[in-house]
């Protein structure tokens, strides 16, 4: 588990961050100190922090000394203070701190957390800079490394769109305008031509003082720019607004793909993506088995135990897949029907994993209103080099079909 230091002296500013820390930072192990030898103690005894929220001013280090120890640990820090000084804040921010935030109000407790929050996922975003001056490259990689990004370098746009290739998942392109070869307004166009628009993010920059250079940058297709040179706190800023503007819309794609009951993929989202899957296996002539499993006798369970009932084994099933299927893409497409497609399995293993889940279902009992039970399921499964999902649907129901005559808790392959 990631672990991150606070380090604060007022107990009333450590109250609140500590209710912060627990709601927006669950996943985290916050370590809470009230000085600077509690936060030396708390390195001895691991220092192994992602991250460090400090206060400038404490009672045995008044001159920001907490601060400087943390740096020297290799710990991406987060100044608090009490008052805004613009020397100190500069020299603060050449020193290598991530940000200079002032106490002025519950909203900059809730935006060093939140920065926390950002410091904890960056090291999975992929940044490209392109940018034909090495120096500026240099500046802009120091200032995104500081925040934990993964950075790649380009020198202009036709390297950038070869390193586009070679890096798919990069999250954010930071763009000079005026370079050699292909400037920053091809550039753009080039990007928004060849790769998904949704999951990627593009800044301009230039430091031609001209005002319709922002305006052209994002009729291209940019989502922003920034004139050079800049405050390092505006740059993060506008780094962290357009990336979690893409997180947001992935975040509401995804809930849109999911069932609402079980988070598994729903009917919709199952079959577009399997429908890709199973081409691009047949392309590659990789067995592919498909399987339907149905749920045996659960409108007896509803009928007997009742609906939450119900969909607390829906629930506990979809908990079953994602332990054992995890490899796999699987869905639940109706009332208690499931389907997974299982690229690389041949029939007999395929049988094999789907048996496997079964027996653990069957396995778990489920206790509900005082009362034990157990519950089973049917499933059908096919493998075929050929044929489109609705084909492979059709043929695995029928398998499922036969289970069921042959007295259910069994499932049929191909044979």
């Amino acid at each position: 588990m990631p672990r991150l230091l606070i380090v604060e002296d007022s107990s009333t500013v450590m109250r609140v961050l500590k209710h912060l820390a627990s709601t927006r930072l669950p996943n985290v192990d916050t370590v809470f100190a009230t000085s600077m030898a509690e936060a030396k103690q708390a390195f001895i005894q691991n220092p192994d922090f992602y991250a460090a929220i400090v206060d400038l001013n404490l009672p045995d280090a008044p001159d920001g000394e907490v601060v400087e120890f943390t740096l020297k640990q290799g710990v991406s820090t987060i100044v608090l203070t009490g008052n805004f000084n613009e020397q100190r804040r500069k020299s603060l921010v050449d020193s290598g701190v991530v940000d200079y935030v002032v106490k002025e109000s519950r909203h900059a407790y809730h935006y060093a957390l939140k920065l926390a929050r950002r410091l904890k996922t960056n090291h999975r975003i992929k940044v490209m800079v392109v940018d034909d001056s090495k120096m500026s490259r240099n500046h802009i990689r120091n200032l995104l490394e500081r925040h934990l990004y993964r950075v790649i370098e380009a020198q202009d746009g036709l390297e950038a769109i070869e390193q586009m290739g070679i890096h798919p998942d990069v999250r954010l392109v930071i763009t000079d305008f005026e370079m050699p070869n292909m400037d920053g307004f091809k550039l753009v166009n080039e990007i928004r031509s060849k790769f998904d628009k949704r999951g990627l993010a593009i800044i301009g920059l230039s430091s031609v003082e001209s005002g319709i250079l922002s305006a052209q940058f994002i009729k291209h297709g940019a989502n922003d720019f920034l004139n050079k040179p800049f405050y390092p706190e505006e740059f993060y800023c506008r780094i962290s607004q357009n990336l979690e503007a893409i997180e947001l819309i992935e975040e509401i794609e995804d809930a849109a793909n999911r069932d609402y009951l079980t988070g598994l993929y729903n009917r919709r989202a199952f079959f577009e993506r399997a429908e890709a899957l199973i081409s691009k296996a047949q392309k590659k002539q990789v067995p592919t088995s498909f399987c339907i499993i149905d749920l045996d006798n659960f409108k007896l369970i509803n009928d007997e135990y009742g609906h939450a009932c119900g969909d607390e084994v829906l629930k506990r099933f979809a908990r079953l897949f994602d332990k054992h299927c995890e490899k796999f893409l699987y869905a639940r497409i109706g009332g208690e029907e499931f389907a997974m497609v299982m690229v690389g399995l041949d029939n007999d293993k395929a049988l094999t994993l789907v048996n496997g889940l079964r027996q653990a279902l069957v396995a778990q009992a489920i206790e509900w209103d005082g009362k034990q039970f157990h519950v089973s399921f049917s499933g059908g499964v096919i493998t075929d080099s050929e044929g489109s999902v609705d084909h492979l649907y059709n043929r695995a129901d029928e398998m499922l079909y036969r289970a069921k005559e042959a007295g259910r808790n069994m499932v049929f392959g191909n044979d």
